[in-house]
């Protein structure tokens, strides 16, 4: 409606972002107060909340699924819950941008939500676990809506001076949701009521419909962007996202490889179709190192790798260090913490330093790393020392990953097309993704190398830790250089 264009706010941000190449240097540091005031406020809370309904549900289904396979069945079926939830997920962040288009940010935002309550409905009715994986794949297309809305709607709700301070919120809900998800689902499960696990996040998904039915814009100033689907791209990244999480799901390495192998090939064969197509998946110049955006977009991808080990941590908590699952659990979430602690501690040197964290926080994850490969793969079984060494490792690992995030986002948004603002937040969501999905498959067959499960036990543990740290140190090795050539390709 023409009230809705009318907003100054709406403007200066849309503008921004359509016209700038570097930020204009803001008159004064933006402060939290100023996010969190007023309608700001409102907008922070909605953007924030739709990301924090996506994060805690998936602590809570990764926790419950136990109790649902006990009950309902489906044990043959159990890591296609998170492989279908991860697979929706990248195809709603990759269609993100045509929503927003058609549907404008209010219509978006609550159709994403709508989708999401949808399939959390469905999980709690479930009588079998194919009916789970129906609800559980609805669920990943409305979490993956609301993340990259959260992204992309931060461009367009929000001045450009407090997109740092934003971004850090939102990233940070991760580190909230790993603390109260698990909490939530464990409680549920605990009294075998799984089902009203997934009941309670349904009023929580109405609630933010309804504020954004009351308070987001509705419509996008962004009339001149592409609308039409890559539905070739998106056919071939679903092939890459399920041939790399089948090839993870096998024990044989020949077959870990081949999935492997087969994604990257895929891969490959969306660059080419974007080469030539008129409706592409990522903004023009996402395929290629020597543009900005393609550099920030690879720099995403190895940022995400080095989080990767993340998946093994409880396991090797539990067999190496004597910890039980409650609290090898809870050491885990050390991680997201870091991340979360990250984001929001970095937020005020963003304008200024934006370029030395995106160096700073990978060094930090290489250190973490180092730690997590000297006293990891030790048979500690409780020794607090080596606990503490690990801990300090954890929280860097994921504080480097946060203190970075806010300025590779803020770049995105500066290296995109005008007319492709939209596709470039959207896209960004699903290259995170993916690189989530093919690095969690490569921690699989670097632990199944190293035997964690042939021999397995004390010293398959072991060196499955040893394994892990050092490939996966390669990830913050490879991310600082490529911020080294963003930061050469952002001055020419």
């Amino acid at each position: 409606m023409k009230e809705d264009l009318e907003d100054p706010r709406l403007f200066e941000a849309a503008g921004t972002a359509l016209v700038v190449v570097a930020p204009a240097p803001a008159a004064a540091p933006a402060g939290w107060g100023e996010l969190l005031g007023g309608r700001n406020g409102v907008y922070a809370l909605a953007l924030a909340g739709g990301v924090t309904l996506h994060a805690v549900n998936i602590y809570i289904a990764t926790t419950v699924m136990p109790t649902v396979v006990a009950e309902i069945g489906g044990l043959d079926f159990y890591a296609w819950t998170t492989t279908l939830f991860v697979v929706a997920s990248i195809l709603g962040a990759a269609l993100t941008a045509r929503l927003l288009q058609s549907a404008g940010p209010r219509g978006a935002y609550v159709a994403a939500t709508l989708i999401f309550a949808g399939g959390t409905l469905v999980c709690a009715f479930a009588p079998s676990m194919p009916v789970m994986l129906v609800g559980r794949s609805v669920q990943g297309l409305g979490g993956g809506f609301l993340y990259a809305l959260a992204y992309g709607l931060t461009r367009l709700v929000l001045p450009a001076r407090l997109w740092g301070r934003a971004i850090g919120l939102v990233s940070a809900m991760f580190g909230i949701a790993a603390l109260i998800g698990p909490a939530i689902g464990g409680l549920f499960a605990e009294y075998g009521a799984w089902r009203a696990a997934f009941w309670s996040l349904v009023p929580v998904a109405l609630l933010f419909a309804a504020i954004a039915l009351a308070m987001l814009p509705r419509r996008s100033p962004d009339r001149d962007e592409r609308s039409a689907i890559a539905l070739p791209q998106l056919v071939l990244l679903t092939a890459a996202v399920l041939a790399v999480s089948a090839g993870s799901l096998a024990t044989s390495l020949a077959w870990n490889l081949a999935g492997l192998a087969a994604a990257l090939v895929l891969i490959g064969l969306i660059a080419l179709v974007e080469a030539r197509a008129s409706a592409r998946l990522l903004p023009a110049g996402s395929f290629s190192l020597a543009t900005p955006l393609g550099a920030v977009y690879l720099t995403i991808a190895f940022l995400m790798l080095g989080m990767q080990p993340e998946v093994f941590v409880p396991y090797l908590l539990q067999v190496l260090h004597g910890q039980s699952p409650l609290f090898a659990g809870a050491l885990a979430a050390l991680m997201s913490i870091g991340w979360t602690a990250g984001s929001l501690s970095s937020a005020r040197w963003q304008e200024a330093h934006g370029g030395r964290l995106l160096v700073a926080g990978p060094l930090m994850v290489l250190v973490g790393l180092v730690l997590f490969a000297l006293f990891m793969p030790v048979h500690g079984a409780g020794d607090l020392r080596l606990l503490a060494a690990l801990c300090v490792g954890l929280v860097l690992v994921g504080f480097g990953i946060g203190v970075a995030w806010p300025s590779l986002v803020t770049r995105v948004y500066r290296f995109a097309p005008p007319t492709e603002q939209d596709l470039a937040t959207g896209g960004m969501t699903t290259v995170q993704l993916f690189a989530i999905a093919f690095g969690t498959a490569g921690a699989g067959m670097v632990a199944n190398f190293a035997g964690i499960v042939d021999p397995g036990g004390i010293a398959g543990a072991s060196r499955a830790a040893l394994w892990l740290a050092g490939v996966f140190a390669v990830a913050p090795v490879l991310t600082v250089l490529m911020a080294a050539r963003l930061g050469r390709l952002s001055v020419t």
